[in-house]
């Protein structure tokens, strides 16, 4: 029996999309005809399923890497379609060929990265497969050994995508970098934590941390309190992020002395700030006058680092963001490094990537850039 597309449309759409099961239904590529017979073209060719062996030597390392229970085999084979079967010190991995690719790449540099003592966590198999998704020719040890700062806790603070990389660099090798992109990405995270390692290495003298006092619709002299009472829940984050990476008693004890300083921007009119890292966070809310202001207070031996997510500003619509404009203005001028992040970056839980993700999909379907 044969069919003729230009008369049976519907029934040759409903057989392609599985409504009508046509198990020996083939279609002639020459005229477009179909006949009853198997439908090869559909079916998965064998080219497009690879298996690879990987053997490793190191008893510990591979144990490490498995994880306890096989959670890490389990949370790789959940993250990426394929199928782990380990057998002493061998792990075979079967399914698609991009993705048979990736996992090798994931697993050899993981346990190079284990072996040099550094410790895996379930977030440290994720940020790497996303890296390795993104270019898989990337050197996941030149991103995750990259220390930027040790904590009072012992924390080791390192990039964890190509992004964050590309942002600490452009910070040591720039005098003002400006880091954009959605929440969550580390960008004022990583700012902080490279200023507090400069002070520590007396390569600056102060810390000046900064951000606009004016989010959410809300204005300060509508809030209940003083000056400080007001001023302090706007500087939360920054307060937050300090105490992350040095203890209370001495992120204090820095502050008492003015060696680190927690400002509304509003406080940097008429200064000139020398032998300093600035960092102004949230500076998608800063006025084009507010963003010249604080561009302008930058003296000699300082570093300054601008964040904040143009897609959240919470001016008045008759208000120009000063990062929005910014971007304009100064993209080509030597010295300054713009750094862009996206949901890849995102380093909080899993969900919240899901949810920038999703926002910018409605963003797309609203024509917003």
């Amino acid at each position: 029996m044969v069919f003729r597309p230009q008369r049976n449309t519907k029934v040759l759409q409903r057989i392609l999309l599985g409504f009508v099961p046509q198990p020996n239904l083939r279609i002639c590529v020459i005229c477009g005809q179909l006949s009853y017979k198997r439908l090869e073209f559909l079916k998965p060719q064998p080219e497009d399923i690879s298996v690879k062996k990987i053997s490793f030597r190191d008893n510990a390392a591979i144990k490490v890497l498995i994880g306890e229970h096989d959670s890490n085999i389990k949370l790789i084979e959940k993250i990426e379609e394929v199928k782990l079967y380990v057998r002493g010190n061998d792990i075979s991995i079967s399914g698609n060929v991009i993705g048979v690719d990736i996992v090798e790449k994931l697993l050899v540099q993981l346990y190079s990265l284990i072996k040099k003592g550094y410790p895996i966590y379930s977030t440290d198999i994720d940020y790497a497969h996303r890296i390795l998704s993104e270019n898989s020719s990337t050197n996941i040890e030149e991103i995750f050994l990259d220390t930027v700062f040790i904590s009072s806790t012992k924390k080791t603070i390192t990039p964890k995508s190509i992004a964050q990389k590309l942002y600490i660099d452009s910070i040591r090798k720039c005098d003002m970098v400006f880091g954009i992109g959605p929440a969550g990405t580390g960008k004022t995270y990583l700012a902080m934590a490279m200023a507090v390692a400069m002070l520590l290495e007396k390569k600056v003298n102060r810390i000046i941390l900064t951000r606009p006092a004016l989010e959410a619709g809300e204005k300060l002299g509508f809030l209940p309190g003083d000056l400080s009472e007001k001023v302090n829940p706007y500087l939360r984050p920054l307060y937050d992020a300090l105490y992350d990476m040095v203890d209370f008693d001495k992120a204090s004890t820095l502050i008492n002395k003015g060696i680190i300083e927690v400002a509304p921007l509003a406080f940097m009119r008429g200064r000139t700030l020398n032998d300093s890292f600035i960092i102004l966070d949230e500076a998608q809310n800063t006025t084009s006058e507010q963003m010249k202001m604080f561009l302008t207070r930058m003296g000699f031996g300082s570093k300054a680092v601008i964040t904040g997510d143009v897609t959240q500003t919470d001016l008045p619509p008759d208000k120009i963001s000063g990062l929005i404009e910014i971007e304009s203005i100064l993209k080509k001028t030597s010295g300054i490094r713009f750094v862009y992040f996206s949901g890849v970056d995102v380093v909080r839980h899993s969900l919240v990537q899901d949810i920038i993700r999703a926002y910018s999909h409605l963003d797309r379907s609203r024509g917003r850039k």
